[in-house]
């Protein structure tokens, strides 16, 4: 009879401690990562619907390492495509064969068809969820739908002109980030993952890499949320330091409210669904997910606004947060491009933020110097954060001053315009690509 170590009983040590060293360090560090965005989001100072699932699943995904056998494994790597490049897929394949995958006991993100689904839905408890709602993208217009049904479009009605020029001002990250990262050495369609960071829009980022960079899908949504969360407490500094206070504290003159009846709302959703999915036909399933969210709202359809304001939303965001934590494994999280990921994803959202103020600039000298320059960083479309934050700093200065209807309005609209830029590149970039 052969003795038990005390290390077989204990698997997880035992793959820690003959992991390579910079995997070690790797899974050690994104354990303490994971604990931290879970005290982070439990204080606030992160989005704790998303951060506390994503800090969870990452704990226990590098804690409870166990790689698949070498059977599974070759069978994932033939029952998937896994990428189009042959040397990539040839690589994996030899992985496999050694029994090395980059698939643990919670998920393999390489599975996409469904007999590799039923073969693994023994122990992956996580892969159904990945399979029928991440590899497709439909996850993202799950939460761009519960999106919809929370925008007022009215604050854009009111004010489309400003609204739009804002928006599109503030997608400067999103355009520049591009051919930075081309010259940086990623491929097109990577560089254009990677430049959706400057939309702050998670759910595009998510199938904009997911229709273009699968591969990268992963590290690119991570840092994606990651920041998302970072730049509520480092934009009130940007604005601070690209608008004076004088300028911060103008307070803009009353208008006459301009009252948006729901019948005006609707038609512009239907309006805007049906121009919009003719102009950018690849990216369809996010704006029909948007404008129906918009539609059911204004309808007054009481019981479909509970189900996706409710358990579709809120469902949605759990599980985006504890599959992207359960992904982040260290051995995928070490890749060499990830570091140039993140510096690209902060350069990014601060472009995106420069851009936005730029907007605002320009909106001040065109009015007349009557509307406030800060509402352009409500251009960066992280409803409504973007538009608290810009009427935060703007109370500082002058507590009576108002600008959040302005600031609201380009915010939302620039939901709208991150889902137009995600229509260009996943339209454009496969054709350039080839």
């Amino acid at each position: 009879m052969e003795s038990l170590n005390l290390l077989d009983l204990f698997q997880g040590i035992t793959t820690l401690l003959h992991s390579e060293p910079t995997i070690l360090i790797g899974r050690l560090g994104l354990i303490v990562l994971g604990a931290a965005l879970v005290y982070l989001g439990k204080k606030g100072v992160l989005e704790p619907l998303l951060m506390i699932p994503m800090g969870l699943g990452m704990v226990a995904v590098n804690a409870g390492v166990l790689f698949l056998d070498p059977t599974t494994a070759t069978h994932i790597v033939e029952g998937s495509a896994l990428h189009p490049d042959p040397e990539v897929a040839a690589q994996l394949a030899a992985q496999a064969a050694a029994g090395h995958t980059p698939g643990t006991l919670f998920m393999s993100p390489l599975v996409e068809k469904t007999d590799s689904l039923i073969y693994l839905m023994q122990v992956d408890f996580l892969q159904p969820v990945f399979t029928f709602a991440f590899s497709n993208g439909l996850i993202a217009c799950f939460v761009f739908m519960g999106i919809g049904v929370l925008l007022d479009v009215g604050f854009v009605l009111a004010r489309p002109f400003l609204s739009m020029f804002l928006a599109l001002s503030a997608e400067l990250g999103t355009i520049l980030t591009f051919p930075i990262a081309v010259a940086l050495g990623f491929d097109f369609r990577e560089s254009a993952s990677i430049a959706m960071v400057g939309g702050a829009d998670g759910p595009m980022v998510l199938f904009t890499s997911l229709t273009l960079a699968k591969h990268l899908f992963v590290p690119i949504t991570v840092v994606a949320y990651l920041y998302l969360g970072l730049t509520y407490g480092g934009y009130p500094y940007l604005i601070r330091l690209l608008v004076p206070a004088k300028l911060r504290g103008l307070k803009m003159p009353a208008k006459k409210q301009v009252k948006v009846t729901s019948e005006e709302k609707l038609a512009f959703a239907v309006v805007g669904c049906a121009v919009l999915c003719l102009l950018f036909p690849s990216a369809a399933p996010l704006f029909l997910s948007l404008f129906i969210g918009v539609a059911v709202r204004e309808s007054g359809l009481k019981v479909f606004m509970t189900v996706i304001e409710g358990p579709m939303l809120y469902g949605a965001t759990l599980f985006l947060g504890l599959i992207l934590g359960v992904l982040c494994e260290a051995s995928t999280i070490l890749d060499p491009k990830v570091l140039l990921l993140l510096v690209l994803g902060i350069l990014a959202l601060l472009l995106s933020a420069v851009g936005g103020i730029i907007g605002g600039y320009v909106a001040y000298i065109v009015s007349g110097r009557k509307i406030n320059p800060v509402i352009g960083i409500a251009g960066v479309s992280s409803v409504p954060s973007t538009a608290k934050i810009a009427q935060k700093e703007v109370s500082k200065v002058t507590p009576d001053a108002v600008i959040l209807p302005e600031a609201l309005g380009a915010s939302i609209c620039g939901v709208v315009s991150s889902a137009i830029l995600t229509g260009i590149y996943i339209t454009v970039i496969p054709l350039i690509a080839k």
